[in-house]
């Protein structure tokens, strides 16, 4: 059969034309395909990026997902390659490890620094408990043991002595003052709190009567103080608020923190050592006069001390040798301890407890050195404030230190404060550092009475 070669050009064409319409078409509905695959991937991008937005407003805390659908409808080709996903692991692997070591940092730290429960007593330096045990928390035992500490003033040296023993504070006398001008004394207390790390308080007696370490220096008093028991005589409660409120703002402004005073001790006998420096009426009224005093005081910036606990009544002068006291503990609540409790309830700072032996207390044992004696103070009182021993080289205490420090003692028996000569500074720093080592004291009794101090050193402002 012969093929017109007209017809098969015609036809070839045919065939090729046809065939090319064929491709256009289907290039066009390929390309409409396309545009629809394209309009829905970004429908749910945009739909994404809202649900995105949406989930950051309500949360900014990360949460693992439970929908893994979309990780298991992943193409392969859009699937990262093995080594990729190795990195990613190991860099999400990183992350997390890092998250959970600073967090674990933190809450270590934190648990570290957070107030133990048998601490909190809404005692009167409460709010500052919080603080105070973190700054603790941070100190060496030499350093804790030596806040307890607060030593008279020795004539040179001074700073050296608070800083190698980093002590708590100084008590000041009379010949601190001698030839000192206001401005000498402020420039005196300025310098040497300033000079160390946790800054030095400084107490004084000034009880006014017989014992004026500061009035009695005409360059620094235009009078010298009355006793509470001339006050009184005088022109009643209102001198006495008169006069607190001269002597505390004076003391004030020589840079003191602490007077060790009022005179809570009752006495009516001429022969009594404390008759002079008492206020010499019932124990009400002797309470009302240490109120007004201590609520005073404070106002202005000087805390108050309550002294001498248990009450002296009629003992002997224990800086030069024991006083036995046999009353019976019931005479004590009803009498001597009314004044105590008065000035608590205004919130006094300070209890300064004396080396009066008291039988009915603890039999043997001066008050200063006696659990049971602090047990009264803090549990039968309710108070919260410093326990300071009187001056821990007078004679009464010797006999009962042993072959170490009355410190020792001190600190077992419950004080917070101990004031001593300074001479007796390295003893006592000593042996209550060896009396840790061989557990004949616990430091957490060092750590409750550092734990006061700095509350109150805090609440004062010097910190």
């Amino acid at each position: 059969m012969k093929f017109d070669k007209k017809m098969l050009s015609h036809t070839l064409s045919c065939l090729l034309i046809g065939t090319l319409l064929l491709s256009a078409a289907g290039c066009k509905g390929q390309q409409k395909n396309v545009r629809d695959i394209t309009a829905k991937v970004s429908e749910s991008s945009v739909s994404v990026s809202d649900r995105s937005a949406e989930s950051v407003i309500q949360s900014s805390v990360w949460t693992p997902s439970t929908d893994h659908s979309s990780a298991q409808e992943s193409k392969p080709s859009e699937s990262p390659t093995s080594q990729d996903s190795e990195v990613t692991s190991a860099e999400s692997q990183t992350g997390e490890s890092s998250s959970a070591a600073s967090q674990e940092s933190q809450v270590s730290e934190s648990s570290l620094f957070s107030l133990p429960d048998e601490y909190r007593d809404n005692g009167i330096f409460s709010d500052y408990y919080e603080e105070a045990y973190r700054y603790m928390s941070q100190m060496t035992l030499e350093e804790k043991i030596g806040q307890m500490i607060v030593a008279a003033k020795p004539a040179e040296d001074e700073i050296d002595l608070a800083r190698e023993y980093h002590l708590g504070g100084y008590v000041l006398f009379g010949s601190d003052f001698v030839g000192k001008s206001k401005e000498q004394v402020q420039a005196m207390t300025s310098t040497l709190a300033a000079s160390q790390k946790i800054p030095l308080a400084f107490g004084v007696d000034e009880e006014g009567g017989t014992v004026t370490r500061i009035s009695a220096k005409p360059q620094l008093s235009s009078h010298e103080f009355q006793s509470p028991r001339e006050l009184y005589k005088n022109g009643g409660m209102a001198y006495i608020q008169s006069d607190a409120d001269e002597k505390a703002a004076l003391l004030k402004e020589l840079g003191l923190d602490i007077n060790f005073a009022p005179v809570c001790d009752l006495s009516d006998n001429k022969n009594d050592f404390i008759y002079e420096r008492s206020l010499g009426q019932d124990p009400e009224t002797t309470g009302e006069f240490v109120r007004i005093v201590t609520e005073i005081s404070q106002s202005k910036g000087v805390s108050a001390t309550l002294k001498h606990f248990p009450g002296y009544g009629g003992n002997a002068d224990t800086h030069i040798g024991l006083s036995v006291d046999n009353r019976p503990l019931e005479e004590f609540r009803n009498k001597d301890f009314v004044p105590f409790r008065a000035g608590i309830q205004a919130g006094a700072h300070c209890i300064m407890v004396s080396h009066n032996i008291v039988n009915s207390i603890e039999k043997d044992i001066p008050c200063s050195l006696s659990p049971a004696a602090h047990k009264i103070i803090r549990e039968e009182l309710g108070f919260t404030g410093l326990i300071l021993t009187d001056d821990l080289s007078m004679g009464a205490v010797a006999k009962y230190s042993g072959s170490r420090s009355p410190a020792v003692a001190a600190v077992l028996a419950g004080n917070d404060v101990l004031l001593m000569s300074s001479g007796m500074v390295t003893d006592a720093v000593e042996s209550v550092k060896a009396s840790v080592a061989d557990k004949t004291i616990d430091e957490k009794i060092i750590d409750r009475a550092v734990l006061r101090i700095l509350s109150w050193k805090y609440a004062k402002g010097m910190m």
